[in-house]
């Protein structure tokens, strides 16, 4: 049981990411070019193609890859459900929460996972890699603001620490928010 729950998690979760990355890449107008980008085009693109005909775009939200990554984290809580009951499971509308609870979720965690290998990129790189190259795109816009606020210390960019900071409170502030309905399951994601 453990095991299933652990490949269904995993599956889900990096593929929740690969949507959200492509959310994210449209968003920024990163260089869709890059080989990084074309990775996640490529993984996403059999998928997005035929929904696109069904769900338009609106404005600069693409509302079919959205709704795809939401019916994924939809999807995934269903999955393991079924699995922790053996195979007799009703629908629960909480599901539905419970699924955009774990998307905000979801993109959380990447935000904090592109922005720690760009920190480790930096260090070992020197700006030569095209995942560098896409990272520096997708988290410019967050960081360059709070580099006015707190320039670099002593050589030493904390933007990246500060964000990190926000995030966990971020976090904190959801679970703490959502406490009367949604904490326990806010932690648990």
């Amino acid at each position: 049981m453990n095991s299933m729950q652990f490949l269904v998690t995993t599956v889900f979760d990096l593929y929740i990411m690969i949507v959200i990355l492509r959310i994210w890449l449209q968003a920024a107008r990163a260089d869709f070019y890059n080989p990084f980008s074309q990775f996640i085009v490529k993984a996403t693109q059999p998928v997005l193609k035929p929904l696109r005909h069904i769900i338009p775009s609106i404005g600069n939200v693409d509302l079919a890859t959205l709704t795809f990554a939401y019916v994924l984290c939809v999807l995934k809580f269903v999955l393991l459900m079924l699995i922790a009951s053996n195979g007799a499971m009703a629908f629960s509308p909480d599901l539905l929460i419970i699924g955009l609870l774990a998307l905000i979720k979801a993109a959380g965690k990447l935000l904090f996972w592109v922005l720690l290998l760009r920190a480790i990129l930096s260090w070992v790189s020197q700006g030569r890699s095209p995942v560098e190259y896409v990272f520096h795109q997708l988290t410019e816009p967050m960081l360059a603001p709070i580099r006015r606020i707190i320039p670099a210390m002593g050589g030493l960019d904390l933007s990246v620490l500060i964000l990190f900071i926000g995030l966990q409170f971020a976090n904190y502030l959801m679970g703490d928010v959502t406490t009367s309905l949604f904490g326990p399951i806010w932690y648990s994601l």
